[in-house]
């Protein structure tokens, strides 16, 4: 998470969950803020023209989210199922690709194809309502991201072509177990594997790299934090968690799975493009909503890579 409380640029992404703050804070969990870091919408915050939240909504210039501005609660989304074995270009249903170029906030029967489709291949769109939201938008990033292609919000004629004929995430580790999380820096994507085959494939922003100082009121006093921002590569596994919102010295993290000491899987209301959490791994919302239910404890996760600015 960014220092600074840049305006949001047009059209920028924030995925939003339910808004019922957990007051549970433990020592040393961090990876959020408790002022809102660029990027970042809580209530309360001034948002910049085009903001596009996760329910589709957006907001002029100046709005400030309230408790019905924000989702009350997310739709939960079933346990993908695992497939026999991790899946090549021949092993995916067919498809056929409407070809008509959709920008955010299309409307219709192509969108709707389009989230089926991603949806049947691992990615969270949401529900195929036929509406391209933000929901929908960081599962193309992701769709995008392991296919090779710079991550957009237009579906054209390069996407459609890769959903006819895509192809599976990169394994990180070929020998790892069958049930495992791989996280790739490089690409800023994760994937859940079950019988080892990928069954959840999200978008992510992980560490920022850049240290921080960060000051806030813990444990009864005023206190100053510092780190580096970094996302450790190495072998880890899935520990303790909390359900819903969880305060740590830093901010709020949504659903968090600890895996290493104080960094953790978890929902954020901003998963931007580029690395920008403390250390943390940040998913969409929805993404957030269901992966407790799929992730048990004691899970191996394997971080690796390097993000190239």
């Amino acid at each position: 998470m960014m220092r600074g409380r840049r305006r949001l640029a047009a059209a920028t992404l924030v995925t939003v969950g339910a808004v019922a703050f957990a007051a549970a804070g433990v020592t040393g969990t961090a990876q959020a803020r408790t002022t809102a870091p660029a990027g970042a919408v809580t209530t309360g915050t001034v948002l910049s023209a085009g903001t596009v939240l996760s329910a589709g909504t957006v907001l002029s210039a100046g709005t400030v989210p309230s408790a019905s501005t924000v989702p009350s609660a997310l739709p939960a989304f079933p346990a993908l199922p695992a497939r026999a074995a991790v899946p090549g270009r021949a092993a995916y249903p067919p498809f056929a690709a409407p070809g008509k170029t959709l920008r955010l906030g299309a409307k219709g029967s192509a969108v709707k194809a389009l989230q089926s489709r991603l949806r049947e291949l691992g990615y969270m769109p949401g529900s195929a309502d036929g509406r391209y939201g933000g929901t929908t938008l960081t599962a193309v990033w992701a769709f995008q991201k392991v296919q090779g292609i710079k991550p957009t919000s237009t579906i054209a004629a390069r996407t459609w072509r890769a959903l006819e004929n895509p192809r599976a995430p990169r394994v990180l580790v070929p020998r790892g177990k069958p049930a495992r999380v791989e996280v790739d820096l490089t690409r800023q994507v994760m994937v859940l594997y079950r019988n080892d085959a990928p069954v959840m494939i999200s978008h992510i922003s992980s560490g920022s790299g850049v240290p921080y100082t960060e000051y806030a009121t813990w444990n009864g006093k005023r206190q100053r934090f510092s780190g580096s921002a970094r996302t450790p590569t190495g072998d880890y596994k899935t520990t303790w968690r909390v359900k819903g919102w969880h305060r740590s010295y830093l901010g709020q993290l949504y659903n968090p799975i600890f895996f290493n000491g104080g960094i953790a899987l978890h929902g954020a209301l901003s998963v931007p493009l580029y690395p920008a959490s403390h250390g943390c791994v940040r998913l969409p919302m929805n993404v957030a909503e269901v992966l407790p239910g799929m992730l048990g404890k004691g899970v191996p996760v394997h971080v690796r890579g390097a993000f190239r600015r």
